[in-house]
Parts: structure tokens; sequence; C-alpha cells
């Protein structure tokens, strides 16, 4: 029997009552959720000729509250009517159904849609997250870092020593959330995905669907250039992809660049650190030992002027252009491949130690511009698609 539950919000509200008539809607959605139901939301938008009415189904709701609560807010404020009702019975992850559903082929992309995700494949990724980061998905924050080494975690729970840690010992990619913002939601987050490609695929596959202010990678590479040392870094500008995890969804000729607005509070942070830096070209790959065969790979790297090589940063950035997040990309040389210095043991670590406290700091410089100055997230104008999503593109969406 459906659950006979619906709420519904109209304008106009006051604006002292908007709050409390979001959280209304919300916690509907939360409870046809917990009765068994996918819960859906339908808006209404007298102002838009082409598609004034949208609705879209969601999984586990609490889990992105902070982002519809935001993204609903503005809405109603623009004379939108919104309301939450139950869809259709949950399908659980044994129903051969639900596999069927996970196929983003199928989810036609010529209807303008409210979220960018079923269902199905948010319960999924929601689940999954926790099984690959060892915390729960509610615990994310707004903005994310990504790391390759525990170097940085060290650093970050020195910064962040109250950080919620993983669960249990060892997780495959573990998460360490530090909380902010009146909510506790608007903090940030960092994942040690390890070494590759792989992973940068899984966890922004499935994190997508939390819908994030910011995505940053802040790993290490090679350096290329003669005048590069050792501690650089190298700010990306564009990607050259050889990392062949993404090819099939999104051809490696499409042109994949970060955030230009997150580049540029980066680049400020990196100037009033004082660091030495040179922005670039990625070149990122699959092969560790690209060095055994040289030849195409060099050949790649001179004609694209690649100024750093890695295994993970065009990944992370394919799929926040995929998934319309806002990214960037800021590494520090840990060895120069082409200039006889090796990423040796022996010298390692005395690399890494002066550069890990740096590093993460002009990351945090950057994502604190972003929140500050952009409290509802970075401007979407670079990412966005003629088939957009409704929510994250806020009440002037077509």
């Amino acid at each position: 029997m459906t659950p006979a539950m619906i709420e519904q919000v109209r304008p106009p509200v006051p604006a002292e009552k908007l709050d409390h008539e979001i959280d209304r809607l919300l916690d509907a959605l939360d409870a046809v959720y917990h009765e068994g139901w996918y819960p859906e939301l339908e808006v209404v938008r007298p102002w838009s000729t082409h598609n004034p009415r949208i609705s879209g189904e969601f999984a586990r709701p609490s889990a992105i509250r902070r982002y519809l609560q935001r993204e609903l807010r503005g809405l109603v404020a623009a004379g939108a009517t919104v309301t939450a009702r139950a869809a259709r019975p949950a399908r659980v992850f044994t129903d051969p159904e639900f596999f069927a559903a996970l196929d983003e082929d199928r989810f036609d992309l010529r209807v303008k849609k409210l979220f960018l995700f079923g269902p199905e494949r948010m319960a999924l990724s929601l689940d999954r997250l926790s099984h690959y980061t060892g915390t729960p998905a509610e615990s994310f924050q707004r903005h994310v870092l990504f790391t390759n080494y525990a170097m940085h975690v060290e650093s970050f729970l020195e910064r962040f020593p109250d950080a919620e840690r993983p669960d249990r010992d060892g997780v495959q990619m573990p998460a360490f959330h530090a909380r902010g913002g009146a909510d506790g939601g608007d903090g940030v987050t960092l994942v040690n995905i390890g070494v590759g490609p792989a992973n940068a695929k899984t966890v922004t596959d499935h994190l997508a669907v939390l819908r994030p202010d910011t995505m940053i990678m802040i790993g290490h590479c090679g350096g290329l250039r003669n005048r590069q040392e050792l501690g650089d870094f190298v700010l990306a500008t564009a990607y050259q992809r050889a990392d062949h995890v993404l090819d099939e969804v999104l051809p490696a000729d499409v042109p994949v660049i970060p955030s230009l607005r997150l580049n540029g509070y980066l680049m400020d942070a990196l100037q009033r650190a004082e660091a030495t830096y040179r922005p670039g070209v990625v070149h990122t790959t699959d092969n560790r030992n690209w060095e055994f065969n040289q030849s195409a790979t060099l050949q790649r790297m001179r004609l694209a002027r690649a100024v750093a090589v890695d295994m993970e940063s065009a990944t992370i950035a394919a799929n926040g252009f995929r998934y319309r997040i806002p990214n960037a990309t800021l590494l520090c040389v840990s060895d120069k491949p082409l200039h006889a210095e090796p990423k040796l043991a022996g010298g390692a670590r005395t690399f890494y130690e002066t550069s890990k406290r740096k590093h993460l700091g002009i990351a945090l410089d950057a994502v604190e511009r972003v929140r500050t100055e952009h409290p509802d997230g970075l401007p979407g104008s670079e990412v966005r698609s003629v088939d957009e999503p409704l929510l994250g593109n806020g009440p002037d969406s077509a």
C-alpha cells in the first residue's frame, strides 16, 4: 500500500519560514524512504516555458539532505512549488531489476531531469562509498580532497585531530572528515585513493551522487621540465588522458579542463605561500612502468607539451566533467624521470616530510575561498550540458 503522505510547499513563503518548510519536505522524503519506498520530488516552475514541471526519485535522501536543502531553498524562494511523495517500492539489491536499472545509458538524457541519477544507482553508490572508505556516505563534506599518500592523511589529522576516521582497518580507500559550518557539513573530506586510475574512477563514480561542491587532487607527479625541482608544484591547466578507464563513456578526444575559478583560487594560494609552481598539461597514465617502453609515451607528452606525469589526475578531472563537479589538480614534483632524478626510497621520506603540510595548506586555502565566496557552490557553467538536470544550477535553469 502506497504511503498517503504528501507534503507540499507553495509560494509565497515568508523568508523566516523558508528553512522550516524545506525541512518539512525533507522529513517527508526520509519518512517515505524508511517505509520502503523511493520518495519523489516534483518541482513546478512557473517561469519556465519549456520545462515547467520536473520530477525525480531518490534513495536514502538523508545522505544528500544538506544539498537538497540548499537547492530547494533557492527554487522555492524564486517562486517554485515543490511536492514530496512516494513514487514506487524501493528495490532490494538482490532484485534482478535492480541491476538493469543501474545502466546510465538507460537514463533518458533527452528528458530534462531533476537529478542526475536514478534511485537504484544512488542506493548502490552510497552503499559502496561506505564499503570502500570505511565511513558512512552521510559523513562526506562539501569539499573533497584526494591523495595517494598516507603522509597527507597524517598532515590532515594533525590539522584536524577531531576528524572522523574509518570505522575499521584495511579499507581500500580510507576517508577522513573534518566537519565545518553551522550544520556540520560544510567542511573538508580527505580520501586516500591509493595509486592508479582504477581507484580514482571507482571513488568518483560513487562520490558523484553526493554532489560535492569541489574535488581537488593533491597527489605527487613526475616533473618533465629541466627547471622543475623536487618539491615544486604543478597546477594542471589541462590533461592528456592515457588512463584508459573512462574511454568507453568519455572518449579521450573530449576536452577536459579544471575549473577556471578553482584554479584561480589555487594560484592565489600558491602565491601567498610563496611556492614555486608551474601551470601546464598533466599526462595521466595507467602504466606505472611507462619508462620501460618510452617512445610512444614520450612522443605524446612532447606533442602535448606536458609538464608532469601522474596516474590519477586526469581520471578525477574526467569524471568531474562527466558528472558536473568543479575540480582541480595541485601536484607536487617528487621525481624527474627524464632528468636522472627517479623516485628512490632513500630521498623520498625527506621530500615527503618537507612538502606535506605546505601542499595540504595550499589546497585548504583555496577551499576556504570557495566556502566564503560561493556558499551555494561554484558556478556550473563550465561543466553544464544542454540536458542538464535542474538541481545544481539554481532557479535560472530553463
